[in-house]
């Protein structure tokens, strides 16, 4: 005998129906909170990174190293340019950046730091041992005695350095969270290929260097200079990241360093890295007296006071 459904099972199977269909609403709804859930969760963790980002190294003091006992050039901050001392020119093109939040001078010299309050330069006081600009770049950070998070070294022997330059490198150090130094390179000019007051520069792919050189590199086979090649010339400016600059001063020397006479060798053969830019200047450092008839002829030509 045929087996008929009876109402009561019939009843049973619509009621079981209507439960799947609501059971699949539930659960269509459940994975849509889920979805926009994951969604506003990612929003609000993208904007909170991006906020990171903006605040990532962000606060920037500026520091224009300056001794009167140089070894090339005995009180060069003082050499006047065009009726400026080279200091004062220095300074003023520093404060024109807009990434720095202040710009001081460190000296060691009573005769620099009246020179430059006369102008109206903040300066701070370093002692006569500092071995190197970035020496005393920590010491003036730990006698001014407030929280930054990126150092400038602003060498005042390129009295025409650009303010956009000082931005990029400051930008570049800030978007490199596993470098902590930064510099610019621009191009060498041939007849500045063999002199050891040019400092040359090789860099990776990815725009870390590799390594600084008073001689001409790379050195090719000829040992003549390859008047194709893009040799890059590195650019009397710096930033480090406040926690390594503190920690500088107690790496020991190393031997390239000490051999090339080039600080920036100790951060690299202690394994930091360091990002370099590449922009497009006509250094115009001030190594010996007679660099300051060439400056001061470029400045006419430009018409610049």
């Amino acid at each position: 005998m045929a087996n008929f459904p009876s109402p009561c099972s019939s009843s049973s199977s619509s009621s079981s129906t209507a439960s799947f269909g609501s059971s699949t609403s539930a659960k269509t709804w459940i994975v849509h909170g889920i979805v926009a859930g994951v969604a506003i969760a990612a929003a609000v963790g993208a904007r909170a990174y991006m906020t990171r980002l903006d605040k990532f190294r962000s606060r920037v003091l500026a520091i224009i190293p300056a001794r009167y006992a140089s070894s090339r050039f005995p009180g060069k901050p003082l050499v006047q340019i065009l009726g400026k001392p080279m200091i004062q020119r220095t300074w003023e093109r520093a404060k024109l950046a807009a990434t720095l939040d202040h710009v001081v001078v460190a000296t060691d010299d009573e005769k620099i730091a009246d020179c430059c309050r006369q102008f109206g330069a903040d300066v701070i006081m370093t002692s006569e041992s500092c071995k190197n600009g970035t020496e005393r770049c920590n010491e003036a950070l730990q006698k001014l005695g407030k929280n930054y998070d990126i150092v400038v070294n602003i060498q005042g022997d390129e009295p025409l350095i650009e303010p956009e330059i000082i931005d990029g490198v400051v930008k570049a150090l800030q978007a490199a969270p596993d470098a902590v130094f930064s510099t610019a390179v621009t191009s060498l000019k041939p007849e500045d290929s063999h002199d050891p007051n040019r400092v040359k520069c090789v860099i990776d792919n990815r725009g870390y260097a590799i390594y600084f050189s008073r001689g001409l590199i790379p050195f090719n086979k000829s040992g003549k200079v390859n008047q194709q090649f893009p040799y890059l010339l590195h650019l009397g400016i710096q930033s480090y990241d406040v926690k390594f600059l503190r920690i500088y001063p107690d790496l020991q020397p190393t031997p390239l360093q000490l051999e090339e006479d080039l600080e920036q060798l100790k951060v690299l053969e202690n394994g930091y890295k360091m990002k370099v830019i590449k922009v497009n200047h006509e250094a115009h450092g001030v190594d010996t007296p007679e660099d300051v008839g060439k400056i001061e002829s470029l400045m006419r030509e430009r018409n610049l006071s």
